[in-house]
C-alpha cells in the first residue's frame, strides 16, 4: 500500500458552485418551536451515536488537548511522519481534501490517503459542497481507519472559498453545513467536527457567529468545532494575509465556552509555543490548535506537547536519533507513487525547520539547496547537508519550553461580548 502524499486543489474536477440560500420563514400558521423541536428530535439519534464514536475516541488515545492544524501542501504524510516521531501524543490533522478528490480518484486513493499507523489519532479534513460526493467521499475513506473526520468551513483561499465556493464561504450557509455534518456523520464510525473562521467579511459579529454554531450543532450531531479566531476576508487578499490583517478577537471564542456549555470548543490562531497553549487551556479552551509555528520549528513546538501539555515523561530522544528514524521512513517511500514521487525534496522539505534558530541553520539550508540537486536517497543528502550542523546540537535532546507572551489572554474576560440568545425560529428553513 502506498502512502498518501499529495492533495493539490488543481487535481480537482471542476464543479459548479451552490448558490448560499438564504432563511426564510415558513408561513406564519407554522409553530415555529415545535418545528424546530421536530428538527433536533430527528437528529438525536444520530447525536447520541456521534458523543459513543467520540467517547470511544478518547478512551484509546489521549484527548485532543493540542493538535496541528491541516495546512494546504504542508501536513501531508511526511511532515505527519515528523511530527509523529516528536511527539506521540498531539492530534494531527491532513491537509484539506476535496470530497471530489476522493470520488474521482477512487482508483487511487492510496496516494492521497494512506498513512503509515504510527500516525494514529489523525483527523481526516474534508471539504465540499455536493452532499452527495461528501457522503460518497465519507465512506470512501472509512477504509483508512480515521480517527475523527472534520469539515473544512476556514479555509479563505480564493481557489476554495472563491471559485470552489466552499470552505470560508459555507459560513453563510449554516443549514448546508448542518445537513453537510448529517451525511459525513451518517456514513462513518468516528466523530465529526467542524473547523471554521468567527466571521467573513461584514459578517463578523459575535451573533452571527453564535447563529452558524447554534443551527450546525442543532441540525447535525456535530459536538466540536474549531475556532479559528480571526475573521476571513474575501475580497481577494492573499491566505497569508488572511492570517495577519483581521484582528484576532479571542473573546469571541471565550464567549462561545461561555454560551455552549454543551459543545467542545479547539482554539486556533496566534498560538505558537505550548507554554501559550496551556495558557489558552488554563482559561478554559478545551483545545489547542497550532499551525504554521508547529511547521517552522517543529523541534521547539512539538517537542515539549507530551510533557507539558500531556504530563507524560520525556521521550529523551535526539535530533539525530530522530532523523535517523526519518531516513528509514524516507527512502522507504521514495519513488512509489511513480514518476519519481515522492522524491527526495518531497521528503526533506518538512526537515527544513529542524534547526529553527540553531548554530548552523543557514548553512544547512545552503547545504541542502546544492544537495537537492545531487543526491537520490535520503541518506546521501543528510551525509551531505548535515556537515553543516555542529555535533552538540544533533545530539541534545529536548531543553526548556520557550516562554510564551504571558498577556495573551489575560484581559479577554473583561471584553467579552454579551451572552447569545437562542432564536428558535432561526433554525426553520422553507
Amino acid at each position: 500500500m502506498k502512502f498518501s502524499g499529495y492533495t493539490l486543489i488543481s487535481s480537482f474536477t471542476p464543479f459548479h458552485c451552490i448558490p448560499l440560500k438564504k432563511p426564510r420563514r415558513l408561513p406564519l400558521d407554522i409553530n415555529f418551536k415545535t418545528a424546530s423541536k421536530i428538527r433536533r428530535l430527528s437528529t438525536y439519534n444520530q447525536k447520541q451515536q456521534n458523543h459513543c464514536k467520540a467517547e470511544m475516541v478518547v478512551a484509546k488515545y489521549p484527548p485532543p488537548l493540542f493538535s496541528v492544524a491541516p495546512m494546504m501542501e504542508w501536513t501531508d504524510v511526511h511532515y505527519r511522519t515528523l511530527a509523529r516521531l516528536i511527539s506521540k501524543h498531539a492530534w494531527l490533522y491532513t491537509e484539506m481534501l476535496a470530497a471530489e478528490t476522493i470520488v474521482y480518484q477512487e482508483a487511487n486513493l492510496d496516494r492521497f490517503l494512506a498513512f503509515p499507523p504510527e500516525q494514529h489519532p489523525i483527523v481526516l479534513q474534508i471539504g465540499g459542497n455536493n452532499l452527495d460526493n461528501i457522503a460518497k467521499a465519507t465512506k470512501l475513506a472509512n477504509a483508512y481507519n480515521y480517527d475523527e473526520i472534520n469539515f473544512n468551513c476556514g479555509c479563505p483561499s480564493p481557489r476554495v472559498a472563491g471559485h470552489g465556493c466552499f470552505g470560508v464561504r459555507l459560513m453563510l450557509d449554516p443549514k448546508f453545513v448542518g445537513e453537510a455534518m448529517s451525511v459525513i456523520a451518517a456514513n462513518t464510525d468516528v466523530p465529526v467536527s467542524v473547523k471554521c473562521r468567527i466571521g467573513v467579511d461584514d459578517h463578523d459579529s459575535y451573533n452571527e457567529l453564535c447563529d452558524f454554531i447554534y443551527k450546525v450543532s442543532a441540525l447535525s450531531p456535530t459536538r466540536h468545532f474549531i475556532i479559528h479566531s480571526r475573521k476571513a476576508l474575501l475580497n481577494g487578499i492573499s491566505p497569508a494575509d488572511n492570517r495577519k490583517i483581521p484582528p484576532l478577537k479571542y473573546e469571541y471564542f471565550f464567549a462561545l465556552l461561555r454560551d455552549f456549555p454543551d459543545l467542545k470548543f479547539t482554539i486556533n490562531g496566534g498560538i505558537n509555543c505550548v507554554d501559550e497553549a496551556n495558557a489558552a487551556l488554563k482559561a478554559g479552551a478545551h483545545g489547542v490548535m497550532v499551525g504554521r509555528a508547529a511547521y517552522h520549528n517543529p523541534w521547539n513546538v512539538l517537542g515539549h506537547v507530551d510533557t507539558a501539555i500531556y504530563g507524560t515523561p520525556a521521550s529523551n530522544l535526539t535530533r539525530r536519533q530522530i532523523l535517523e528514524k526519518y531516513q528509514v521512513y524516507g527512502d522507504a517511500i521514495l519513488g512509489t507513487y511513480g514518476n519519481d514521487r515522492p522524491n527526495v525534496r518531497d521528503v526533506i522539505k518538512p526537515i527544513l525547520g529542524f534547526f529553527y534558530f540553531e548554530p548552523g541553520n543557514s548553512l544547512w539550508k545552503r547545504k541542502a539547496d546544492a544537495a537537492f540537486l545531487r543526491c537520490k536517497t535520503v541518506k546521501s543528502f543528510f551525509e551531505e547537508a548535515l556537515v553543516a550542523i555542529p555535533d552538540r546540537v544533533l545530539d541534545s535532546t529536548i531543553t526548556e519550553a520557550p516562554i510564551g507572551r504571558e498577556d495573551l489572554f489575560a484581559n479577554v474576560e473583561g471584553i467579552l461580548p454579551p451572552p447569545y440568545e437562542t432564536r428558535e425560529e432561526e433554525l426553520v428553513y422553507a
